[in-house]
C-alpha cells in the first residue's frame, strides 16, 4: 500500500465513470510495450487488510479465467507483500513490470484508478522501507490519507477495492486483447483504423499533476 502525493499524477479515472475500463485500456496501450518486451503484472497487497486487498483482488480477477497470457504475481491465494517483494523486485531484468497496489489519497480522489509511468514505492504510508518496483504503476485510491494509515486500511469497506479491482482487471484484459487484434483490424479496415472509442485523452504520464 502506498500514499499518493500531489505531483506527477496523470491518468486518473474513477471506477464508476462510463467507459472507465476502455479509457484505462487506451492509456495502457500507449505505455506498455506489448509485443516488444515480456510484460508481467505484479499485484501488491494482502487479503489480511480489506483496504490493501485491491492488488491481490486484481491479480485474482486476471488469473481466474485462465486465458490471460502474461505472468501475474500476487493473488488472494499467493499474495505479494513485504516479506517476498524484495525477491520479486530483484527478478525484473528486461521484463516490463506493471505494478498494482492500493493507496491512500485525498478524500475527493477515493475510487480513482491512477496510472503513472514510474515505479511504486510500497509501504511508504505505513512507514515501511521496501524496494521500488515497476516501470508503470496502477494505483487504486481506496481511502483518505490519515496519520493512522494501518487503521484506515483495516476499516476500509471491501466493496470499494473489490469493485475497483474488477474494473482494473477488465481494463488490463481489454488492453491485451486490443493489442492482439489490432493487426487484424488494420489489415481488414485500411483507412478506418481510428476507432471512435479511441478518441479519448491519452495523458502524458510524465507531466506534473494538474488536479
Amino acid at each position: 500500500m502506498i500514499r499518493i502525493g500531489t505531483s506527477s499524477e496523470q491518468g486518473r479515472f474513477h471506477y464508476t465513470e462510463t467507459g472507465a475500463a476502455w479509457r484505462i485500456a487506451s492509456v495502457l496501450l500507449r505505455h506498455i510495450p506489448f509485443g516488444e518486451r515480456t510484460v508481467r503484472f505484479v499485484c501488491i497487497g494482502t487479503d489480511r487488510s480489506t483496504g490493501d486487498a485491491y492488488g491481490p483482488l486484481t491479480g485474482t480477477a486476471l488469473t481466474d479465467p485462465g486465458s490471460f497470457r502474461h505472468p501475474v504475481l500476487g493473488t488472494l491465494d499467493m499474495p505479494v507483500h513485504a516479506l517476498n517483494l524484495q525477491r520479486i523486485a530483484e527478478t525484473e531484468g528486461d521484463v516490463f513490470t506493471v505494478a498494482i497496489d492500493a493507496c491512500l489519497g485525498r478524500a475527493e480522489h477515493i475510487g480513482q484508478i491512477v496510472i503513472e509511468d514510474r515505479p511504486l514505492f510500497p509501504g511508504r504510508a505505513v512507514g515501511k522501507t521496501l524496494p521500488p518496483i515497476g516501470d508503470l504503476s496502477i494505483k487504486g485510491v481506496v481511502n483518505a490519507a490519515a496519520p493512522n494509515s494501518q487503521e484506515v486500511l483495516q476499516n476500509t469497506r471491501l466493496h470499494l477495492p473489490f469493485m475497483m479491482s474488477r474494473v482494473t482487471a477488465r481494463a488490463i484484459s481489454l488492453a491485451c486483447c486490443r493489442h492482439e487484434t489490432k493487426p487484424v483490424q488494420e489489415s481488414g479496415y485500411e483507412g478506418h483504423d481510428e476507432d471512435a472509442r479511441d478518441e479519448v485523452g491519452h495523458p502524458d504520464l510524465r507531466q506534473p499533476d494538474q488536479v
